[in-house]
């Protein structure tokens, strides 16, 4: 264990070794820009940042701290001290060579605040949303004020422009008032805090902050470049920032996501989806500049808007995540420690008041949060938690410093004490925390919402994204839109029309049938809206016409990241034990999860219909619990009834003739379906038929009650032809009302089958 936490320590060493390699090659060399002591640079910031950045995650600290420490043991407070020489040499102070790091440093700036903007949910600040806003108040006036005293009282020497105090003092404020949502979110996820009811506020409160700190941040930034409190400039900026964050949030947001879309539908070049987050971030950037604002706003701000897009969000966040985890911060932090010259802090009058600052930046911002979270109506103990997750500071506060220091609102000693605050406030968050949401008690609502969400977190239909509708002109392809509409209204899902009937010689007819599948999704998305659930008012719908053969159509459509294909075409079955070639093609080349719909009885002439009266049955295997959520799932938009029945598949007819169990397993399996329908507040009936064969036993329930709708949880089994095993295939055949088979993209072998 001792090794292997020294290893990151090794790369500092050799790290170092670079240093003088570089020191001998640029030795002689004239003072112009050179491209070879920038990748010098890049490779000791990144070598000893991610090198420490793991040792501090290793000890339960922010990666972040390691960074800024590689910045400082880089810079003239250890390597400057030690060998300044060589460290003149490998960072040296020409105007040249640092704008070309500084150029990386200033990208990176808007790649983490790109992240950060990523990592806001918003709907986690709407969910608790009045709780945080009068907190996060009370827990930016208090320390704001703190700062702002200090800044007033500052000395004449530490500021760069003692005639712009005001602007000064207000900086001060805002630096001591905003917390690192990043840091924060880390520790609470660690410690499974993420979805406590603490946490969220928690983490929203933080969001807040943040959003309100860059906003300042960004009228501070006009205010510093006209050097006066000039009334005009200022209004201009506010309204220009309340008019950018107006548009953004409401024509923004959806033109954000069509654009998402159409680069990852369109675009067939690698990473086409992150080249146009990176334009927008800029873009967006290009005009918080042009209306008077700092940068970072604009990207903050675009990171958001990303982060909403339901189009392949994960996937975008994983890489870009990798890119600026592994390149753009810990060269962004690394300078930022090279820029915090420690040893200024053996003048006692600097440490005094760096140790002053620490101080008042803690008790202020610990002080305000612990007020707000009371008055917001959390506990003692909660408040605790709160005031010591809000005060760490972390990446935020290192990348404000640097802003000030850039636009010179911060002198050189002034920006050393309040990255050392930053760095001193942050270590001390994680213990804190940890200390305050140890045996934080949980009532009964809280323990019921965490449950349900952790089933929701293994679920099927809670993690779908994307679905895919691909239909025909026919009754079936209506009524197979209407179940598509009920399942991407639950959680306002984008929904794409495939219309696969027609080709593209017939285009207007083509639209016509579109656009009238496109009316049936919008109006099933308008019923579980009424019905009081999902976010069915989000829900977007846009249609295609199939331009090539069939399977060549799907594949393509396929690369787009759908990860569910509902099928509604006029034939579904061909001979005895075949599917229709048309299905068959569509299973073939679309890998993922398959549903497939059979409208008969009274929905072959009314294929929208108001309700449905649903019969799922279940086996207790892994594909009837997800036929049992989806089944679940249209009752619960659909306003209709379900119910439950069990059935012995051939992998559970052994344990059913064993005597000794009795019915426990039977009983069990069904009041995991009626604890399932109840997490939905949907009302179920259940059905135990023993001695009978599944398919038996589903038609048998199906002639004697009313339901209208059997949802089955079914496997592809391997073969030739596209199978879903005989009790599926006997269902679809013989039943008299319609019929949803709900597949994964896994295959199976013969002979077991599921139900």
């Amino acid at each position: 264990m001792q090794w292997s936490l020294l290893r990151p320590v090794g790369l500092v060493p050799a790290a170092l070794v670079l240093t003088t390699i570089a020191a001998g090659a640029e030795g002689g060399k004239s003072a112009s820009p050179s491209e070879f002591l920038l990748i010098v640079q890049i490779v000791l910031l990144i070598a000893v940042g991610r090198g420490l950045g793991e040792l501090m995650q290793r000890i339960g600290q922010p990666s972040v701290i390691g960074e800024l420490l590689a910045g400082i043991i880089l810079g003239p407070s250890l390597f400057g001290w030690i060998w300044p020489e060589a460290q003149a040499a490998i960072f040296p102070k020409a105007p040249e060579q640092k704008a070309m790091i500084d150029g990386i440093a200033q990208v990176g700036i808007l790649l983490l605040l790109l992240l950060t903007g990523m990592e806001t949910d918003l709907k986690l600040v709407r969910k608790v949303g009045k709780a945080a806003v009068a907190i996060s108040i009370a827990g930016i006036l208090v320390p704001f004020a703190c700062g702002f005293a200090l800044g007033e009282f500052l000395p004449d020497a530490l500021l760069p422009n003692p005639q712009a105090r005001l602007v000064a003092s207000l900086f001060m404020g805002t630096a001591l008032s905003i917390s690192s949502v990043k840091i924060v979110a880390v520790v609470v996820r660690e410690m499974n805090f993420m979805r406590r009811n603490v946490g969220q506020i928690i983490v929203a409160t933080a969001v807040i902050d943040d959003t309100i700190g860059w906003i300042i941040i960004a009228v501070i930034f006009s205010l510093a470049s006209h050097g006066t409190l000039d009334i005009a400039s200022v209004a201009k900026a506010v309204l220009g920032t309340l008019a950018f964050l107006a548009v953004s949030f409401t024509i923004g947001r959806r033109l954000v996501f069509q654009l998402i879309r159409w680069a990852n539908d369109n675009l067939v070049s690698a990473a086409a989806v992150i080249t146009v987050i990176l334009l927008l971030m800029c873009v967006m950037a290009m005009i918080t500049h042009a209306i008077g604002v700092h940068t970072v706003l604009g990207a903050f701000v675009a990171g958001i808007l990303v982060g909403e897009s339901p189009i392949l969000t994960r996937q975008i966040d994983e890489r870009l995540r990798g890119l600026i985890s592994s390149f753009f911060m810990p060269v962004f932090f690394g300078l930022a420690g090279l820029a915090a010259d420690l040893s200024v802090l053996r003048d006692p009058n600097l440490l005094m008041l760096t140790g002053l600052l620490v101080v008042i930046a803690s008790v202020g911002k610990f002080g305000g949060a612990f007020v707000g979270g009371t008055l917001g109506g959390l506990s003692t103990r909660e408040s605790l938690a709160l005031a010591s997750g809000m005060n760490a500071r972390g990446s935020t506060e290192v990348i404000i410093a640097t802003i000030g220091l850039s636009i010179g609102v911060l002198s050189q000693n002034l920006f050393t004490m309040i990255v050392t605050m930053a760095i001193v406030t942050t270590m001390a968050m994680p213990p804190m925390l940890r200390a305050a949401l140890a045996k934080l008690p949980m009532d009964k609502e809280e323990k019921e919402r965490l449950e349900r969400e952790e089933f929701e977190k293994r679920g099927f239909v809670a993690n779908l994204e994307r679905p895919l509708l691909a239909v025909d002109e026919s009754v079936n392809a209506t009524f197979a839109a209407h179940i598509a509409g009920l399942i991407a209204g639950m959680r306002g899902l984008p929904i794409t029309v495939l219309h696969v009937g027609k080709r593209a010689k017939d285009q207007e007819k083509v639209r016509d049938e579109a656009a009238s599948h496109e009316a049936v999704v919008k109006k099933a998305a308008e019923t579980v809206s009424a019905n009081g659930d999902g976010d069915a008012g989000s829900v977007d719908v846009v249609t295609r016409a199939r331009r090539a053969e069939l399977g060549e159509t799907i594949t393509e459509e396929a690369r787009k990241g759908f990860d569910l294909l509902v099928v509604g075409i006029d034939k579904v079955v061909a001979t005895k034990d075949r599917f229709d070639r048309r299905i068959e093609d569509i299973a073939a080349t679309f890998e993922g999860p398959l549903a497939i719909v059979a409208a008969k009885g009274r929905h072959a002439k009314q294929p929208v219909p108001e309700a449905l009266n649903i019969l799922v049955p279940v086996s207790g295997s892994g594909v009837s619990k997800r036929g049992a959520e989806v089944a679940v799932a249209l009752a619960q938009g659909g306003s209709g009834s379900l119910r439950v029945i069990y059935v012995a598949t051939t992998r559970d007819k052994g344990a059913q003739r064993g005597a000794s169990r009795g019915l426990s397993q039977e009983a069990g399996i069904l009041k995991d379906a009626s604890d399932l329908a109840a997490r939905y507040e949907v009302d179920i009936t259940t059905t135990l038929r023993v001695n009978r064969a599944p398919e038996a036993a589903i038609l048998r329930e199906i002639d004697t009650t009313d339901v209208d709708l059997v949802v089955m949880g079914v496997d592809r089994i391997q073969g030739e032809h596209l199978s879903f095993g005989g009790v599926a295939d006997a269902v679809l055949r013989q039943s008299k009302v319609s019929v949803l088979l709900v597949s994964s993209g896994e295959t199976r072998q013969a002979p077991s089958e599921q139900a």
